[in-house]
């Protein structure tokens, strides 16, 4: 082997952009739109023809679409929405930018995924306005028992799918894909440069209800509307009214133009992710004293945006010991250029929401998940040689007592 230098960076994900996608921006550049044109329509439809649900509204970044979904829930100052502690700070955040207080669910952490148990024992103490599930990874939670969970409280539930474009999950027989609202109110998707098709920054919300749909289409664009049937009084042609506090969330034709291209390549792009998956699940099937990939749940078709790892705990090892060893591990993939990654530090630990009293959860699943969870490299234009490296690097190193 040369020297490390020599060795190419690996990072945990990153996008893949073609000519196709660059043809698609160029055409845009040289169209009569910019903004607020056509093509934003069309990455919409395609997201619609995606995901199977009904509708889709385009804006942004993925903060944005969990932001305009909150308030298209109903969440308001005093509201309470729940979700998981591990997901990324927006997950929680957008519950907050509405005015609500965010509360914080336990996660099994052998899947990372929401737990049922600690979910029902989170209603029961204080009923949400909204339940916010998170597809950790590219694997779908539970929508159906969380829907159920939501109904019986009067809650609306809005899938975090920004992780599990192109993933499926099956129930009773029938298969669904993320996404499509058939057991959600609403979903968020994202589409930064390391997500399954890229927008540069985006993300988009969608539904099945069109009253819902509606408003967000007027949140995403300051809460104006020109519908006649919603004013006040009409002026002429050009008139409009603010009808209630939005946002410009808006996101560009240039942006979409890039989705509409991505999206074209989602299958391919998940089917590589899918076989890295199973490349590195073989491998590590032979570490599996010491370290085990997330379980992806049965019925369940993970679109493996993220692959992470969780170290064995030794007999007798607290949890500070196997975070110390996951950072040794971290720091000597380093060194050899693979730059894994951690998904995610517990949202509620995070001292802001502390200081506002949104941080005193017990959540000994987070704990354990936390302590031990490595994110290795995943992105569909790594070579299988790429993912032969990640994986001797991990298992020499494992090997050596990390």
């Amino acid at each position: 082997m040369g020297m490390v230098s020599d060795l190419h960076p690996l990072p945990y994900g990153r996008q893949s952009i073609d000519d196709d996608d660059i043809d698609a921006v160029v055409r845009c550049l040289r169209s009569d739109y910019l903004t607020q044109g056509p093509e934003v329509r069309r990455f919409e439809e395609a997201l619609c023809e995606t995901t199977g649900a009904r509708y889709a509204v385009a804006v942004a970044n993925g903060t944005a679409a969990l932001h305009l979904a909150a308030l298209a829930a109903g969440v308001r100052a005093d509201d309470v929405g729940i979700t998981s502690t591990i997901t990324f700070v927006a997950s929680a955040n957008a519950i907050r930018y509405a005015g609500g207080t965010a509360r914080f669910c336990d996660v099994d952490p052998d899947t990372g995924l929401l737990s049922m148990r600690s979910l029902e024992e989170c209603v029961a103490r204080t009923p949400p306005k909204v339940i916010v599930p998170v597809d950790l990874t590219g694997a779908v939670a539970d929508l159906p028992r969380v829907n159920a969970i939501a109904k019986r409280a009067g809650a609306l539930v809005v899938e975090d799918a920004a992780h599990s474009l192109g993933a499926t999950y099956d129930v009773d027989g029938v298969t669904y894909r993320a996404g499509s609202c058939q057991h959600a109110d609403m979903a968020i998707l994202s589409f930064h440069p390391v997500k399954h098709v890229t927008t540069g920054e985006g993300g988009a919300i969608t539904t099945n209800d069109e009253a819902l749909y509606r408003e967000l289409l007027d949140l995403r664009t300051h809460g104006i509307t020109k519908d006649p049937q919603k004013l006040e009084k009409n002026d002429g042609p050009w008139y409009y009214e603010q009808r209630a506090l939005g946002f410009n969330y808006r996101i560009t034709d240039l942006q979409c133009a890039l989705g509409s291209s991505q999206l074209k390549k989602l299958g391919r792009f998940v089917s590589r992710r899918r076989e890295i998956a199973a490349r590195y699940d073989e491998a590590f099937a032979q570490l599996s004293s010491r370290l085990r990939p997330l379980v992806v749940p049965a019925g369940v078709r993970s679109a493996y945006h993220l692959y992470v790892v969780r170290l064995v705990a030794r007999p007798g090892e607290d949890l500070a010991g196997v975070a110390e060893r996951r950072k040794a591990l971290y720091l000597a993939l380093a060194e050899q250029r693979i730059h894994a990654q951690v998904h995610y530090i517990p949202v509620h630990t995070q001292p802001d929401f502390r200081r506002h009293g949104m941080g005193s959860e017990k959540l000994p699943g987070a704990d354990a998940y936390y302590a031990s969870c490595l994110s290795l490299p995943m992105f569909p234009t790594m070579s299988d040689g790429d993912v032969d490296r990640v994986v001797a690097a991990v298992t020499r190193i494992v090997s050596e007592g990390a």
